[in-house]
């Protein structure tokens, strides 16, 4: 059975919208569990002052007993949260939409760790530990030994293992491990592509065609990596003539990739032997030819849906021949943080996007469309949380 013929986000009639006031729900299990084992680790990764912790714990206290308060005066963003939290401030933190109240969550810890602030706290992240380790890890150097098998296979095979190594590479999602733990094991074959349309994907990207692709970033370190060394394969091999590589402004969602955190990946390529290496010099020199660019922008940590981008950012998406969306909290964005029936059409719910879209994306939360009813019935069947154990995943496309 096809999937339905779908709704745009923004319609009226479109799906509820996610809030995490249901116990029991992956929604209300990251606000009532994964934000405060976050505000722990943050608080013992760091030497911070009686100022920082207070801090800390006035926000786990206002998240399990009070309601969502407004950024304090003088915060440099203080009116702009205000128009985005005009509607919540006095709520529960369950009862507003949970990509909202994820967003700030993260801008709130940010403030409270003096992030934002002028003193000496500031331009610090919080998470920069956790993915430095991830970085330095022995799994990343086994990953990055792994590339020598690939470096004479035929460009096809490459692309194919590449494709999904940046797909499965959002395991590595730190905030996804700090309340599920890793997912058990790291064969591909041990889980499930609840959609596949890479063929779709290279079919938009022909060899000496003269594009241009925008690679939308989620997490750092053990995903990152495989982002970077997608992205040389589509320049060694001409499938684009430049990709621009979009970054987070500043710490969010504990693993997520600012320009920061692209170079350490970047110099743990270069540091190494074999073929790892030699992508990183080709990525450096890419770099610096403008061939390879990187770019931010405000809105990619904004509670916002794509729907909803900037005029500069549509630009953008609209003149790149192809986006790529990794991620989780991308697709939420994409498609709309709303309980969907998991047959919606993908097309239909980006039919907004500016061009051609594509989605990999590890599932970590209810949000999914696009599925075949017969693959579905089968899901649902297993009787696994298929949805948010990070054990399947998808490569969806609209052209």
């Amino acid at each position: 059975m096809a999937a339905k013929t779908s709704r745009v986000p923004g319609d009226e009639t479109a799906a509820p919208v996610i809030l995490s006031n249901e116990p029991g729900s992956f929604a209300w299990g990251v606000l009532t569990r994964r934000h405060s084992a976050l505000i722990q680790q943050v608080r013992d990764a760091f030497p911070y002052g009686r100022r920082q912790h207070e801090a800390l714990d006035a926000l786990l206290d206002e998240i399990t007993n009070g309601v969502i308060e407004p950024l304090a005066p003088g915060e440099h963003d203080r009116e702009h949260w205000a128009d985005l939290g005009q509607e919540y401030f006095g709520r529960l933190w369950y009862d507003a939409p949970f990509l909202w109240a994820e967003s700030y969550f993260y801008r709130r810890l940010l403030g409270a760790v003096g992030y934002f602030g002028s003193g000496p706290w500031q331009g610090v992240d919080p998470f920069a530990p956790f993915k430095r380790a991830e970085l330095r890890g022995e799994a990343v150097e086994e990953e990055l030994r792994a590339l020598d098998a690939l470096a004479n296979v035929p460009a096809d095979v490459r692309a194919a293992a590449l494709i999904h190594a940046s797909l499965w590479g959002n395991r590595a999602d730190l905030g996804f491990r700090v309340s599920a733990g890793e997912p058990a094991g790291g064969d591909t074959t041990a889980s499930e592509l609840v959609a596949d349309d890479s063929a779709l994907l290279w079919q938009l990207l022909p060899v000496g065609g003269s594009s241009t692709v925008a690679v939308v970033a989620d997490n750092a370190g053990r995903e990152l990596i495989p982002d970077l060394i997608l992205i040389d394969h589509l320049l060694e091999q001409r499938h684009a003539d430049q990709v621009v590589l979009h970054l987070k402004p500043y710490p969010y969602y504990v693993s997520d990739a600012m320009t920061a955190d692209a170079v350490d990946c970047l110099r743990r390529l270069t540091e190494s032997p074999g073929e790892a290496g030699a992508i990183g010099g080709r990525l450096w020199k890419a770099m610096a030819a403008g061939s390879l660019e990187v770019r931010t922008h405000p809105f990619f940590c904004a509670p916002l849906p794509y729907g909803e981008m900037p005029e500069d950012l549509r630009g953008e998406f609209g003149s790149a021949t192809l986006t790529i969306l990794k991620g989780d909290l991308n697709y939420r964005r994409l498609v709309g943080d709303r309980q969907w029936d998991a047959t919606e059409a993908f097309a239909g719910l980006t039919a907004y996007f500016p061009g051609a879209v594509a989605a990999l994306r590890t599932l970590k939360s209810d949000v999914v469309v696009g599925l075949e009813q017969e693959a579905l019935d089968a899901l649902e069947r297993s009787g696994a949380a298929w949805r948010t154990s990070g054990t399947h995943a998808l490569i969806q496309v609209r052209r």
